[in-house]
């Protein structure tokens, strides 16, 4: 297969991986809410914001966004919408699974589906990195390496502050003459994966980089890639053999079996803020939520969701968090090991906060009353303006009290008022949705035999659809 060049000018893409769960970060983080898109950073207005939000902002501030797309999955569209606005461009996972299968299926978007040229310029970043604005300059010289140099990938290597054991290293090839030692980049010469700290050390002795996760290359040597493994080009066909992508990293799977890779060095702010101590160094505020912590607290770090106070006497360099789903209670340094602690702890987030592209769902209690009876009990908040799906459940009644804000019901295409201290009882089978006038605060309860996520189908996704239902439904009836 010949992959044609297409010029349609400059189009460097940027691709914005955003995976995993991040349990370092339990019990706030979890399969349902991913680290990313924890609100525990604060912008230069003092408001609270994910790291997501962080380094899309950082794109905007820096003329990237434009170029850039959010690789992702299914469960997190909704959160990337209302964190980052409906606009952004998602290319959606059928499953999680590393970066390689990531980024060639973010590769063949980019060919069959926006018909980028074989020679663009693809760069690959993680959502979550801790950076300064001098950052995204060296975000910029790699396309320009790309593009006007031999080599087939190249990278961003962070100077080391420290011998870390927790990051992969990058050997670079000492220069040999006067115009290599001038060179924006240098050639790599070896990889090492989180070595020892009198190895880290011997390695920093040597120029060696951390590496964090940024690369770029040409779409068209990535395209050839997947050729060479019997993968498709095509985004849909490789969309349907996904789970047949072996679960590797791309670093393993294609940087590390090229030859001409080269890595541009960075030293300036760069963090791995996906552990509490790292992520704790840059929380501006201290305690988070209803917390108290004595004076003879050295360097420890309160984050609470909950409605009742935490208080720390005599305890420093830890990190104590607190979410419905358990309580952690760690010296910081140490903190990363929760990770393979809760990996053994079969339970259920009890939290189950969602963020909706219409506002946030939380889990307040769940449970059977009955063998053939399973009680949910949530709160939601609806944006002024936003609105839920019209849609039905076959297996479940639901119950929707009103404790705060204005909105509108569309129930069996009736439109009803809605305001502090309705109910509504909805039963199995009934078309359902719901509108915020102004914020609107809801306590729903669902009963039924099976209260499976799959017991929904969905008629139509804009209210305006709704107000278009059969004649005589579009006036808004009072409630009683």
């Amino acid at each position: 297969m010949i992959f044609h060049h297409i010029d349609r000018g400059a189009m460097m893409k940027i691709v914005l991986l955003s995976g995993g769960s991040g349990k370092r970060l339990w019990p706030l983080s979890n399969d349902s809410r991913s680290k990313q898109f924890l609100k525990l950073l604060t912008n230069s207005g003092q408001q609270a914001e994910s790291m997501v939000q962080r380094i899309w902002r950082q794109l905007e501030k820096n003329g990237l966004a434009g170029d850039a797309l959010l690789s992702t999955n299914e469960s997190q569209v909704e959160l990337i919408e209302n964190q980052l606005g409906a606009q952004i461009p998602c290319i959606i996972e059928p499953q999680r699974r590393d970066t390689f299968p990531a980024i060639a299926l973010a590769s063949s978007y980019l060919h069959s589906v926006k018909s980028i040229a074989v020679d663009e310029v693809v760069i690959v970043m993680p959502v979550d990195p801790y950076v300064d604005d001098h950052f995204f300059e060296k975000v910029k010289e790699l396309e320009q390496i790309i593009r006007q140099s031999a080599m087939d990938i190249a990278l961003i290597g962070v100077k080391p502050d420290y011998p870390s054991t927790k990051y992969g290293y990058i050997l670079p090839i000492a220069a040999e003459n006067a115009d290599e030692s001038v060179q924006t980049y240098k050639r790599v010469k070896q990889f090492i994966e989180k070595p020892t700290e009198a190895i880290a050390t011997q390695l920093i002795t040597q120029q060696a980089l951390w590496n964090c996760g940024v690369f770029a290359f040409r779409l068209g040597y990535m395209l050839q890639q997947l050729q060479a493994r019997g993968l498709p080009a095509q985004y849909h066909e490789l969309q349907r053999q996904y789970e047949k992508l072996p679960k590797i990293s791309f670093d393993y799977e294609i940087v590390e079996k090229t030859e001409r890779v080269a890595v541009v060095p960075y030293d300036g702010e760069w963090m791995d803020i996906g552990t509490w101590n790292t992520l704790t160094a840059v929380m501006e505020h201290n305690p988070l939520g209803k917390g108290y912590l004595h004076e003879d607290c050295d360097d420890t770090s309160v984050i609470n969701e909950l409605e009742i106070p935490v208080v720390v006497i005599g305890i420093s360099h830890a990190i104590v968090a607190v979410s419905p789903d358990g309580i952690l209670m760690a010296d910081k340094a140490k903190s990363h090991l929760v990770k393979d602690i809760v990996s053994g702890i079969d339970t259920v987030p009890m939290s189950m906060y969602q963020e909706k592209r219409w506002g946030w769902v939380q889990v307040l209690s769940s449970g059977r009353t009955a063998p053939d009876q399973e009680v949910l009990t949530r709160q939601m908040l609806i944006r002024a303006g936003k609105h839920t799906s019209y849609h039905v459940h076959h297996q479940r009644k639901t119950i929707w009290i009103i404790v705060a804000g204005r909105g509108e019901i569309a129930m069996d295409d009736q439109l009803l008022q809605a305001g502090v201290g309705d109910v509504f009882q909805i039963p199995a089978g009934a078309r359902h949705g719901i509108r915020a006038i102004n914020d609107l605060k809801l306590i729903e309860i669902q009963m039924g035999e099976n209260l499976a996520e799959t017991d929904v189908e969905r008629i139509c996704t804009t209210w305006e659809e709704v107000r278009r239902l059969p004649e005589g439904n579009a006036d808004v009836q009072e409630q009683g």
